[in-house]
């Protein structure tokens, strides 16, 4: 390795995914060999890992990654999330990023100044965490990989609880500055203040602790950011202060040459002042900052901390993280659900409320389908667990929200790009301010013209431009994410207002996805409606088919018995023959009749009615004579009427995509307010629909399953999946919409417009806050007290500004 850096090369380790044979190393050996920069590239099939040496003054690791994937290959990569610590602005977040970047082996690095944690992508075989924490260490921050049993809040509560004790400690010293300061002025001259405080020696002893070592988390701040080649906050507040506290102790030795020190105008308050005032702000921030992130914490407490599992003959109680998959665990009536899973015995009703937002409690019984966190209202159930820890639903949403929170919006951009410029600017303006100040407009007057320096470095610093945007993004997506809306990121969050059309995937979303009894209509036979759904629960409960299935489920929920039939045969495509208690029936459709030579003509006519409304309906006959006709239906979602009106409301085009025939799409579609249907589409024929409407100009959201319609969902500008959290329509889809209510659709669109709202307005008065404030520390009317405490109002109102989001309500 040395050799190789000696003669300016470096080697890369990938592990390789999709290889199928020796062929394809080859293949990959040969890309590889061929790119400008690579020496040398050998693929080993059976490591399933490609190690190459090239020149990284012309390519890099990610180059490497490129060319393997559009060789059709892919390249293990991890994940990892690291809490950050000595952060103080944007450019220090900003300077992390791009140091993990340039990191060999990092595939993507980005840095959350708001929740001060990193999400690093990095090849394992190049690149260890490690060193990835060593890095951001030679920068001159900490690093610590994150893990699971990591208390949620803990650091930034130890983080607030340091920053008190420095701001008691601070302004408990600069208060006898601050009223000496009071004395200097002739409209507060009637105030007493104590001649020790006067004293240019005592108020060293004052101010020093404070600049020196109070202060100090500045200069080194500073320090490690000119050393890496760039500016930020920190360097804004120890170029201001340290000019005035110097200035002031200069002043200090030159009065001992003179006679008293009554004539010495100091600025020992102005640098300790400023820096309890930077404390104050710096606290507020932490303080609104750890507020914005209460939606994981809110989530984090859902949790059960113990389980009742069997262990052999016994009932014991473990911590969760203790229990496996394939245990069986029983939950009393009260008690929350620990864990994913499906139960083996009992019946009870499971409020899933957290989940799904619905408040009514959902029926369970065996082989019912229960999630962790949700709580067991009445009876006792014994649950095989199938998903433990990581992979249950509510870790899933937690992850997906800290991921959405962590992740950078495309507005954010601009913010970064100023953040980086802006403080040698304002170093520039600065010195400029002072110059014209000292040769023209007080000419020689050192004291004045510093003083103006100093208030134009202290009223510009960048914090609230670079709080702008994540602390928007952070409270935005963990309202939504309050309301069961879950987004994968904040580019998603920023993409979904603009969103101009909506395809919605008819089964399970605009309708229930499963088929109901609809109708019964019974002909004048002597029979009674009881006698014929008996006989036909009975037929059709030997049937697999899932229309029979919807048919016996709504006779035994009219609460009749079904005893078993003597004999049954199915008849594909036409229905089914069946004797019960003695009764010959025949069920079907026209042609099964018409095979039977059985005259139901005069129920034909309600049948083609029937099924324009979108059911299917089935003839029944008994001994050979028309007897009644049922109806079955996929039924349309209650709110689903609602939600298309709201989303017209809003100005978006809603059109309904699905598989069936067109008669019965249509119908659907005009039953809840679609006026676009596109019928008779096969799933891959859906994404090219998404594609035509985007040719058209539109930005186009699909809401499906994220099944079916995943080519669809990874087509559309935004894919939203309904369901209650699947691990299919977690990785398909940019948005979840856990409460599989069409409502959530414009819910979405609604957070999404507001939140794009907020991060606007951050952004305009950040910017507008230093337009204004920059010039008029310059002209002077600004003393660099009253521009500390400008520039601390300014970052915590900014968040407080983004903490709004987490009241709203739809």
């Amino acid at each position: 390795m040395d050799k190789l850096k000696q003669s300016g090369q470096e080697q890369a380790v990938l592990q390789i995914t999709g290889m199928t044979c020796a062929a394809c190393a080859g293949r990959i050996e040969k890309g590889l060999g061929r790119m400008e920069g690579v020496t040398e590239a050998n693929v080993n099939f059976t490591l399933e890992k490609a190690s190459v040496t090239y020149n990284p003054a012309v390519l890099n690791s990610g180059d490497l990654e490129k060319k393997i994937e559009a060789l059709g290959y892919g390249t293990v990569k991890e994940t990892a999330d690291f809490q950050i610590g000595g952060m103080t602005c944007a450019a220090c977040a900003t300077r992390i990023e791009k140091g993990l970047n340039k990191l060999g082996g990092v595939s993507r690095a980005s840095v959350n100044l708001a929740l001060e944690t990193a999400q690093v992508e990095f090849s394992p075989g190049e690149v260890t965490a490690e060193e990835i924490i060593q890095k951001v260490e030679k920068l001159g921050y900490t690093a610590a990989l994150k893990t699971e049993k990591q208390e949620a809040g803990d650091h930034r509560k130890k983080e607030i609880a340091r920053q008190r004790t420095k701001l008691i400690i601070s302004a408990v010293l600069s208060f006898p500055l601050l009223w000496a300061m009071v004395g200097h002025f002739s409209f507060t001259s009637f105030i007493w203040v104590p001649e020790l405080f006067m004293n240019p020696w005592f108020q060293l002893i004052l101010a020093a602790p404070v600049q020196l070592i109070i202060g100090a988390q500045f200069y080194k701040g500073a320090y490690k950011a000119l050393r890496n080649g760039s500016a930020n906050m920190d360097v804004l507040v120890a170029l201001g202060t340290s000019a005035a506290f110097f200035y002031s102790l200069y002043l200090s030795i030159e009065s001992l040459n003179m006679h008293g020190h009554g004539g010495v105008e100091l600025y020992y308050e102005t640098s300790s002042v400023l820096i309890t005032l930077i404390l104050l702000g710096k606290l507020f921030e932490a303080l609104a900052k750890g507020r914005s992130s209460e939606a994981i914490k809110t989530l984090m407490g859902l949790q059960a901390k113990t389980a009742l599992v069997v262990r052999g003959d016994q009932e014991i109680s473990v911590p969760i993280e203790q229990v496996v998959q394939g245990d069986i665990v029983i939950v009393k009536p009260g008690e929350k659900i620990p864990v994913d899973g499906v139960v083996t015995e009992g019946t009870s009703s499971v409020d899933e409320s957290m989940l799904t937002g619905e408040s009514l409690p959902v029926e369970k019984s065996a082989d019912s389908q229960v999630f962790g966190a949700t709580i067991n209202k009445n009876g006792l159930l014994r649950i095989r667990a199938t998903k433990v820890g990581r992979e249950t639903a509510l870790s899933q949403i937690i992850r997906v929200v800290e991921e959405a929170q962590g992740s950078k919006a495309p507005i954010q951009r601009v913010a970064d790009v100023i953040s980086g410029i802006f403080v040698p600017i304002v170093i520039g303006i600065a010195v400029v301010t002072f110059l014209v100040w000292y040769f023209a407009i007080e000419p020689g007057n050192f004291s004045s013209a510093l003083e103006k320096a100093i208030a134009v470095l202290v009223i510009a610093c960048p914090c609230a431009l670079g709080l702008a945007t994540p602390t928007s993004i952070m409270a935005g997506s963990g309202r939504a994410a309050e309301l069961g809306i879950l987004f994968k990121g904040g580019e998603h969050l920023e993409a979904t207002h603009k969103i101009s059309a909506i395809i919605l995937d008819k089964t399970g979303t605009v309708t229930k996805g499963t088929p109901e009894l609809t109708d019964v209509l019974i002909a004048d036979q002597g029979y009674s409606e009881t006698e014929l759904l008996t006989w036909v629960g009975a037929a059709e409960k030997n049937s697999e088919h899932p229309l029979a299935e919807a048919i016996v489920e709504g006779i035994r929920r009219k609460g009749i018995e079904l005893p078993n039939a003597e004999q049954f045969e199915a008849i594909p495509g036409y229905g089914i023959c069946a004797t019960v208690q003695g009764q010959e029936l025949l069920i079907g459709t026209r042609k099964l009749m018409n095979k039977h030579q059985i005259d139901a003509e005069a129920a034909f006519a309600q049948m083609n009615e029937l099924e324009e409304a979108g059911k299917t309906a089935m003839l029944v006959a008994v001994n050979g004579q028309y007897a009644a006709m049922v109806a079955v239906a996929d039924t349309i979602k209650e709110t689903s009427s609602e939600a298309v009106a709201r989303m017209k409301k809003l100005g978006i085009d809603v059109v309904m995509i699905t598989g069936d025939n067109e008669r019965t799409a249509k119908a659907i579609a005009a039953q809840v307010g679609i006026d676009h249907v596109l019928a008779e589409v096969l799933p891959e024929g859906k994404a090219a629909e998404v594609k035509k409407l985007q040719e058209g100009g539109r930005k186009v959201a699909m809401v499906g399953d994220g099944i079916n319609d995943a080519p669809a969902l990874a087509t559309a500008d935004i894919g939203m999946a309904m369901g209650t959290g699947t691990d299919v329509a977690m990785e398909a889809a940019d948005v979840t919409l856990m409460r599989g209510d069409l409502n959530s659709i414009p819910d979405a669109i609604f957070m999404s417009r507001k939140t794009m709202l907020n991060i606007k307005q951050n952004l305009f008065w950040a910017l507008a806050y230093n337009v204004i404030g920059i010039p008029v520390a310059a002209l002077g009317f600004l003393a660099p007290w009253l521009a500390g405490a400008a520039m601390a109002l300014s970052s915590v109102s900014v968040v407080l500004n983004a903490l709004r989001l987490q009241r709203i309500k739809l």
